[in-house]
């Protein structure tokens, strides 16, 4: 019975939002109001995905924060390399 007035509910509310919409767009300038929502969510999907793609690159930096660091700890013990200029 839960389920059945969960159903209804979303049901109700999938209705009462298309009815909103028709309404928006059919006022004089809602046709651009809705084409900004449907821009406003590809840009939010777009968005997310980069987002997601940070925690990738932040798990790749504190990886090689670590390994900066060990090569620090070791580097001690290595000695510095030089370089020559070349002069004209």
């Amino acid at each position: 019975m839960a389920e059945e007035r969960r159903t209804d509910l979303m049901t109700k509310l999938s209705e009462l939002s298309d009815q909103a919409m028709n309404r928006i767009q059919d006022a004089p300038g809602g046709d651009r109001v809705v084409g900004a929502m449907n821009t406003m969510r590809d840009r939010l999907d777009e968005m997310q995905r980069r987002i997601r793609g940070i925690d990738e690159l932040e798990r790749r930096l504190s990886a090689l924060e670590r390994k900066v660091e060990k090569l620090a700890k070791d580097g001690g013990s290595t000695p510095a390399r030089s370089s020559k200029t070349a002069k004209s």
